[in-house]
């Protein structure tokens, strides 16, 4: 099953980057990845039934497909809608008419594709068969759930909030008002929550093909916690300069009393050595305006004499 899907993910964005390469343009990108999960979801769940029992009749089977479903289908509709929104990506500007770096971005992309759906291959093709939720079925689909929940809700607010003119120039309405990123978080909680979900699935803690799909939730992370051009480090550091541009007084606050991730109230009395392990606000995504940067250096000369 494992090697299948990945095949057919390499079938698709082959084929994608064979067209955008020809036509010159990368507005079906993200597109494909969205449809890419749609039928590694479509695919494991009917077309190899690997025990007595139809997919069907296994609930965790089901529950699980349909979350994934959810997730991935909002994602496709999202992504399609800011591709016509923006007309295109800059991302692609100066790779799209260079062959290699070109198909390295769609090879990528499959490759993110494969390793979050690793955990929902695995569910589906397990022979094991439990009819009923166990107490942590049932808290890990709650929490995957919750966290596809999350995403939508803040992807949906913010995209309101562009649509109105970018009120009060960084947005903060609704769950944004309790973190700077939910829909990473969501992102993050969701994949977390699935593989969980997936250990009933498994023959129990030393099933390897369980331990294997932890790089679902693992990957994401890395992707949107330590990679430059997306998530996390592309949203902060020299890139806030445009609120504190703009805006000093009241991004400073924000960033001070609001979860970088955790949507949370009381982030501001969360002692800082937490708030930079526990809940990942780290000093490398903190973007210093010169004034500040002149003062602490002044601090530290009137120290050290």
């Amino acid at each position: 099953m494992f090697l299948i899907c990945a095949s057919i993910t390499l079938a698709i964005q082959v084929t994608g980057f064979i067209l955008a390469f020809i036509l010159q343009t990368e507005k079906f990108y993200d597109i494909l990845g969205g449809l890419n999960y749609l039928v590694l979801a479509l695919y494991s769940a009917v077309a190899i039934d690997s025990s007595e029992h139809a997919w069907s009749d296994d609930k965790r089977k089901v529950a699980c497909t349909l979350v994934f479903v959810s997730s991935r289908g909002w994602l496709l509709l999202f992504l399609a809608w800011r591709a016509h929104e923006r007309g295109g990506d800059s991302r692609f500007d100066e790779v799209k008419d260079k062959f290699g770096k070109f198909l390295v971005f769609w090879l990528v992309q499959g490759l993110w594709v494969f390793i979050i759906s690793l955990p929902l291959i695995f569910v589906n093709s397990s022979s094991v068969w439990k009819p009923s939720f166990s107490g942590l079925d049932c808290v890990s689909l709650s929490c995957f759930s919750v966290g596809v929940f999350c995403e939508i809700v803040a992807d949906i607010q913010k995209s309101i909030w562009v649509k109105q003119g970018r009120i009060g120039g960084f947005c903060c309405v609704g769950i944004w008002k309790y973190s700077r990123h939910p829909n990473y978080f969501g992102e993050m909680l969701q994949w977390w929550a699935c593989w969980i979900f997936a250990f009933s699935s498994g023959v129990g803690i030393s099933d390897l093909g369980w331990w294997s799909s932890i790089l679902s939730p693992l990957f994401t992370m890395h992707i949107l916690l330590n990679t430059d051009a997306t998530g996390i480090p592309q949203a902060n550091g020299k890139n806030l300069k445009r609120y504190y541009d703009k805006c000093p007084v009241e991004y400073s606050n924000y960033r001070e009393t609001t979860s970088i991730l955790l949507p949370m109230v009381g982030y501001k009395d969360i002692p800082l050595f937490l708030k930079r392990s526990v809940l990942l606000d780290l000093e490398r995504w903190e973007y210093f305006p010169k004034e500040k940067k002149a003062n602490d250096e002044l601090k530290a000369d009137s120290k050290s004499e």
